[in-house]
């Protein structure tokens, strides 16, 4: 999905006018500690054969390698439970079954571009200091915090531990949550949250730009000097831990194009049109890329840009770009 949401971002900076207000939502109340349901059986087959609990164990024995204290396992341990529903729900996403045109004119929706500039005028200093430190401009920092969150209403309603312990036991994506779980610990080891704070979505993010807990532990950033990185309630510490995401973790390079709109021939090979494939633009020209007024694309960028398809139902084509090698789409 961060490609999508990439792509998103850059559809609303596209058309960034603002001027009407948004509302910060309460912080959710404090949940019940979480109640288990059983797991599929299927989950056991990647953990050779273990349960819930066993695979549980050995995720604990890990963060507690990881430096994560007695201390915070035991605060955290009623939340660590397994929810099907939560598995249910990351095998059924529908925005896969979307066009990206559809799903971006929805998400980068007019009152989105209507909140963000009273959110940049609000938090003037926090945007300046940002884009002094990490070179992102406040529309750039906007764009996400709007896309991830109608800036800070609608942050998710599921206790995060419960739904990554459950995707870590899942065979999908086991690996990457096991780690995501053992980050969300970090969290609570190092003061930034309680457990029953971490509220978000289903699929573990949290915050007001919807942070990944590895994305939290590595990006995010006390901006507002009060001792906690606390990207639920303090819009300081959003903005500087955006920026600071922004520019280190996807590579911002300030003066790059990342979202052009480009022509492309009906004999383009799509097996090329993938986000693994790298090509200098002297080779997209050469394979017929164009931009829409049939001009040759034009090296200003300092890496090869990568080209792929968002869908082939004859609708504008696209080249997203956040200066790395994940811009893209060109849908036809």
């Amino acid at each position: 999905m961060l490609q999508t949401r990439i792509a998103i971002a850059a559809t609303a900076l596209l058309t960034l006018a603002f001027p009407a207000s948004a509302q910060f939502a309460p912080p959710p109340a404090k949940p019940a500690a979480p109640r288990a349901t059983a797991p599929s059986p299927r989950a056991a087959s990647c953990h050779n054969g273990a349960n819930f609990d066993r695979f549980l164990a050995d995720v604990k024995q890990q963060a507690v390698a990881a430096g994560v204290s007695q201390r915070t396992m035991a605060q955290a341990s009623p939340y660590l439970v397994y929810d099907q529903g939560i598995v249910n729900r990351d095998r059924g996403q529908r925005v896969f079954g979307q066009l990206f045109t559809e799903f971006a004119g929805r998400m980068a929706a007019p009152y989105r571009m209507q909140n963000g500039q009273q959110h940049i005028k609000r938090h003037a200093a926090a945007f300046a200091r940002a884009e002094k430190e990490y070179g992102v401009p406040p529309a750039v920092i906007a764009a996400f915090w709007g896309l991830e969150s109608d800036f800070g209403v609608n942050m998710g309603n599921l206790p995060t531990l419960k739904s990554l312990v459950s995707l870590a036991y899942d065979c999908r994506r086991s690996e990457m949550f096991v780690n995501e779980t053992i980050a969300a610990l970090k969290i609570i080891d190092r003061g930034d949250l309680t457990p029953d704070e971490m509220i978000g979505s289903w699929a573990g993010e949290l915050g007001q730009t919807q942070f990944l807990p590895v994305h939290y532990v590595n990006y995010a950033v006390d901006y507002d000097g009060d001792g906690r990185r606390d990207l639920l309630r303090s819009e300081d510490d959003v903005i500087g831990s955006t920026a600071n995401y922004i520019a280190n973790g996807l590579k911002w390079r300030r003066g790059e194009p990342w979202l052009e709109e480009i022509k492309v021939p009906q004999i383009l090979p799509w097996d090329q049109t993938d986000l693994t494939v790298q090509q200098p633009r002297a080779k997209w020209a050469q394979l017929g890329v164009t931009y829409p007024d049939g001009s040759r694309c034009r090296a200003t960028i300092s890496r090869p840009p990568c080209c792929c398809r968002w869908d082939a139902t004859g609708r504008p084509s696209w080249r997203i770009r956040i200066s790395r090698p994940i811009p893209s789409g060109i849908t036809r």
